[in-house]
C-alpha cells in the first residue's frame, strides 16, 4: 500500500471562507476569554467543551484528580445564562436522586412530581463511573432522548441540554465501568493532561492565594441555539464526508487499509453514530477556528476524541498494552486524506 498522502489545507471544491455569523463568533471568543480568566492552560479541554456546547453533544472528561475538570465545567456553566446542576455520583445513588420521583402531598391527597437535578441546561455528572447500572440507565434516556420518565409520564428536557461528565481513570474501587451503549452517547471522550511547568507556575501565582476569580455570564440559551444553526451551515466538502466515513469504517476493518495486524486487536469498531459525531465536531471546530468550511486537519484533530471510546479492544490488545488511542492514531495515518 502506498504511503498516505499528506493532508492538504482545504479541498479545492471548498467555497471561499464565507463570513461566519459575526455575533456568534464574537460571543464564542468572549466565552473562551472568560473561561481563561479562571482556567490556566487546558486549551484543548476548553475547546472540546465548546464543541459540545455548539453541537449539543455530551462530553466525558477523563483525567487524574486536580486537573480542573470540575472547575472547567462549573466555569462554563457560570458564563451561560442557564440553569446548572451538579450531581455527585456515588455507589448508593438511586435513579430518583437524578431524575426525580412521585411524591404524595398530604394536603391535596394527590401524587405530584418532584423533579430531580437532571432538569437543568448544564449537568455536571461528577465521577460518573461511580453510579450503579440503574442510575446509568436513567441517565442514558436523558442523554439520548432528551426526556425522562417519571411515574409513567415522559417529561422533555429544555434545550440546550448538555451532560458534561468526569471520571477518574486511576481509581477502580467502588466504580462501575460505563456500558458501551452509554459511552456511545457521548460525543467526545477527552483526555485531560497535566499542565506544563509554566502553566503550573501561573496556576500557583493566580490561584494559590485562595481568592475566588469571578467570571461574567456571556451567553444566553437563545444565543447558543443560534450559534448551533451557524455551525450546521459550515461547509463539509463531499470528499471530506467520504474521508470521515473511511476513517470510521477503518476502525471496523483495519485490514482494508493495510493494517492487517490490527484485525486481532479490535473486537468492535466505531458505529455509524461515530461518523455523525466526527462530522458535527469537525464543523464546530472549524467554526471555533474562524472558518466557514472544514479542512482535513479539523477531522484529524477530532478523530481521537470521537473514536477512542467507541472502539472495543480484544483480550490480545489488553495483553499487549495496546490502547484505543494507538489504534486511532494508526488508522488516521493509514487513511488517505483528500
Amino acid at each position: 500500500m502506498a504511503d498516505p498522502a499528506p493532508a492538504k489545507s482545504a479541498p479545492r471544491s471548498s467555497p471561499p471562507a464565507a463570513p461566519l455569523s459575526s455575533d456568534s463568533a464574537r460571543l464564542m471568543q468572549r466565552a473562551v476569554a472568560e473561561v481563561g480568566r479562571r482556567i490556566v492552560g487546558q486549551e484543548n479541554m476548553i475547546e472540546r467543551l465548546l464543541v459540545g456546547l455548539l453541537t449539543g453533544g455530551h462530553i466525558l472528561l477523563e483525567g487524574v484528580p486536580g486537573l480542573a475538570k470540575t472547575l472547567a465545567v462549573r466555569t462554563l456553566a457560570e458564563i451561560i445564562h442557564a440553569s446548572f446542576s451538579r450531581i455527585q455520583f456515588t455507589p448508593d445513588l438511586l435513579p430518583a436522586d437524578v431524575i426525580g420521583t412521585m411524591v404524595f402531598d398530604v394536603k391535596t391527597q394527590e401524587f405530584g412530581v418532584r423533579r430531580g437535578p437532571i432538569f437543568a441546561n448544564i449537568i455536571l455528572a461528577d465521577e460518573i463511573n461511580r453510579a450503579p447500572a440503574k442510575v446509568q440507565s436513567a441517565l442514558l434516556e436523558a442523554m439520548q432522548e432528551r426526556q425522562v420518565s417519571i411515574g409513567g409520564t415522559s417529561y422533555p428536557l429544555q434545550e440546550p441540554f448538555l451532560v458534561l461528565a468526569t471520571q477518574n481513570p486511576i481509581e477502580q474501587e467502588g466504580t462501575y465501568p460505563l456500558p458501551e451503549a452509554q459511552l456511545d452517547r457521548f460525543l467526545l471522550k477527552v483526555h485531560v493532561d497535566y499542565p506544563s511547568r509554566t502553566e503550573e507556575k501561573e496556576i500557583l501565582e493566580r490561584i494559590g492565594g485562595g481568592m475566588p476569580i469571578p467570571v461574567e455570564p456571556q451567553l444566553s440559551p437563545r444565543e447558543i441555539l443560534a450559534a448551533r444553526e451557524t455551525v450546521r451551515s459550515v461547509h463539509l466538502d463531499p470528499r471530506l464526508g467520504d474521508y470521515v466515513v473511511d476513517l470510521v469504517r477503518a476502525t471496523r476493518a483495519p485490514a482494508a487499509v493495510g493494517l492487517e495486524d490490527l484485525a486481532q486487536l479490535v473486537a468492535f469498531g466505531a458505529s455509524p453514530r461515530a461518523s455523525l459525531a466526527l462530522g458535527q465536531s469537525a464543523r464546530a471546530l472549524a467554526f471555533l477556528r474562524g472558518r466557514a468550511y472544514v479542512i482535513p486537519e479539523d477531522v484529524q484533530a477530532m478523530a481521537p476524541d470521537v473514536l477512542r471510546h467507541r472502539i472495543v479492544l480484544t483480550f490480545e490488545a489488553e495483553a499487549e498494552d495496546v490502547t484505543a488511542d494507538q489504534i486511532v492514531s494508526r488508522v488516521v495515518a493509514a487513511v488517505r486524506a483528500p
